[in-house]
């Protein structure tokens, strides 16, 4: 299995870092399992302003006109190119925009089932992106959900993990992954008999029987 390898174009990669950082995609990027890569468009922004105060243009006001400001295509494109200076492997590029195709577990497993080696993953902000970037990129729109969010980089972390626990070893034992078990909304660990404020909370009978057949119908009617 090829190693995954997200390349994420964002203006705010220190948002990323702490949850990348942790737990199971931590353990994936040390096992080389996947790896992860920031890209930020102000490193690749023209300087404006005077010399006295420079500053990195990314952004500008939509023709349109309206409140906000869009991303510029040329910081964003800049930035993938950059991403692209490796040329092997098999590519994949999506920009979140909620109206997008909508992400779930099966599109999640279909891109390792497909053995995409390295995604572009551009996180937008403001009003938007240039919509040129993604003609010019062929990329691909994706929504989490239908809803609208400060930027890109949530779905992108929400993308990441829900992908990278599909790769064979980024998990303890790949049956872990609840799309292949029946799960139930409802699960219970030790004590057998919770008591809170005087009150006592008991784990089903069913969960103590054993009997693995009525286990699994219970966990069947309780989702």
């Amino acid at each position: 299995m090829p190693t995954i390898t997200f390349h994420i174009i964002t203006l705010f990669p220190e948002s990323l870092t702490s949850y990348i950082s942790e737990s199971i995609l931590s353990r994936a990027q040390e096992k080389k399992l996947i790896k992860i890569k920031t890209y930020n468009p102000r490193d690749f922004a023209e300087v404006v302003g005077t010399p006295e105060y420079p500053r990195l243009k990314v952004d500008g006001r939509p023709y349109s006109g309206g409140p906000g400001m869009v991303l510029l295509p040329g910081p964003v494109l800049r930035a993938v190119a950059q991403a692209k200076k490796k040329k092997s492997g098999k590519w994949k590029t999506i920009i979140f925009s909620p109206g997008g195709t909508m992400f779930t577990n099966s599109y999640a497993k279909n891109i390792v089932d497909k053995k995409v080696t390295d995604i572009i993953m551009i996180c937008g902000r403001y009003e938007g992106i240039d919509a040129r970037v993604k003609k010019i990129l062929k990329a691909e729109e994706v929504s989490i959900g239908e809803y609208v969010l400060t930027g890109g980089e949530l779905p992108a972390m929400v993308a990441m993990d829900a992908i990278s626990r599909q790769v064979k070893g980024v998990l303890g034992k790949f049956e872990s992954l609840e799309e292949n078990r029946v799960s139930s909304h409802e699960v219970y660990t030790r004590p057998e008999i919770f008591e809170y404020k005087k009150k006592k909370y008991k784990v089903p009978e069913v969960l103590l029987s054993g009997d693995h057949k009525k286990i699994e119908e219970w966990k069947r009617k309780s989702l």
